[in-house]
């Protein structure tokens, strides 16, 4: 038996911050990453509070990759004001803090179970929906992926003036994140029906709007498309899990500090040809691995549909490339890192151990091994 479920209730549209008007709480705790105050981006939180007549305090201390001492101090001050509410506002690292405090704050103290309303500021992670959280732990270069159901917020508000100014390199590698979160869903071997056609609707919105979004931060159509196109791609994998282009990006950022969608966007390309067994020298076959027609379908959604299954993928391989060309993105691990060639060699194996460790892995649709996993890597430096 299988089960589909949202544990989250979704605002969206225009004006969906009108939302914190009626939470019902007098006072809340609000989560933000540095840069969200410093910008002044808050303030469309703080403002709709203000107004209500809610009172609130902010915990600021959020970097990327929320390493374990962020999340305990960030426990310690949530239960020292035991606050009803917190709001999570920022992007993946924010809400990833805030979902592990909470964890953490309830097994310290049993029963305390504050609502929790995430508010992403940019178009990528789908934190938002999931019930899924990585932590890091820097002094091992490790990050570790949780997941558990109370870790799920009640409430999402995806509103586009929040990642109206999100820089064009951010909104490269989220909107890469996003596309990727959607295909690995898709050809997961825990697919289903339900989350197949969030992420076939999310990869339909990448393909019109995601370099329409970053070509103008002012186009509000193409940012409010991107910005639900993340939260479906987020529902989609919190059923469906993802795949091994997560499992070994996830060791691309603790060991080389790549940002997330920009690891992802270097994997991809090289785990739809991993996958699908069709690289460019293959020839017809009678039966194909079944992830081959959801990547053709893939295809077709984005418009690049080719003569047959091989053709096919090859184009969809071909089309993950232009994305990230046309974005100025890296091609290369050598573009996106100052580590020597040298020293990435010496890291690869400990990366491939990582990897298939990694819980994405568990659902890829080929089963690696740590010499392919190896091979993966040096391939894209």
């Amino acid at each position: 038996m299988k089960e589909f479920h949202i544990g989250t209730q979704i605002y969206f549209g225009e004006s969906a911050l009108d939302r914190l008007s009626e939470i019902g709480f007098d006072r809340v705790i609000i989560l933000a990453d540095p840069f969200v105050v410093t910008s002044g981006l808050v303030k469309h939180v703080t403002d709709k509070l203000d107004g209500a007549g809610v009172s609130y305090a902010l915990f600021t201390d959020i970097v990327p990759d929320p390493p374990v001492d962020k999340v305990i101090a960030g426990v310690a001050e949530v239960l020292k004001g035991k606050y009803p509410c917190m709001i999570a506002v920022g992007g993946g690292s924010a809400i990833d803090t805030a979902k592990a405090v909470r964890k953490f704050a309830g097994q310290i103290e049993p029963g305390y179970a504050p609502r929790l309303i995430a508010i992403p500021t940019t178009s990528g992670t789908g934190s938002e929906v999931t019930s899924f959280a990585v932590i890091s732990n820097p002094a091992e270069d490790k990050k570790y992926p949780l997941c558990s159901d109370d870790m799920m917020p009640e409430e999402a508000i995806l509103d586009e003036v929040l990642v109206k100014s999100v820089p064009a390199a951010i909104t490269a590698d989220t909107g890469m994140d996003v596309m990727t979160h959607a295909i690995e869903a898709y050809v997961s071997t825990n697919n289903n029906e339900f989350s197949g056609a969030l992420a076939e609707k999310a990869v339909e919105i990448c393909g019109q709007f995601l370099i329409r979004s970053w070509a103008d931060n002012n186009d509000a159509h193409a940012r409010r498309k991107m910005h639900i196109a993340a939260c479906l791609a987020g529902i989609a994998f919190n059923s469906a899990s993802l795949g091994l282009v997560h499992g070994m990006a996830h060791q691309l950022g603790a060991h080389l500090h790549i940002p997330h969608g920009r690891a992802c966007a270097l994997l991809l390309p090289s785990l739809i040809e991993y996958n699908s067994g069709i690289t460019t020298s293959s020839r017809s076959q009678a039966e194909y691995p079944p992830c081959v027609r959801k990547y053709c379908n893939v295809a077709r959604i984005l418009g690049v549909s080719n003569f047959n299954e091989i053709t096919t993928v090859r184009a969809l391989i071909s089309y993950v490339h232009f994305l990230s060309q046309e974005m100025h993105m890296p091609a290369h691990i050598s573009e996106a890192t100052n580590v020597s060639h040298e020293e990435y060699l010496a890291l690869v194996e400990t990366m491939a151990e990582g990897a298939l460790s990694d819980s994405c892995t568990a659902t890829n649709p080929r089963v690696p091994t740590k010499a392919e996993v190896v091979e993966i890597y040096k391939a894209i430096w």
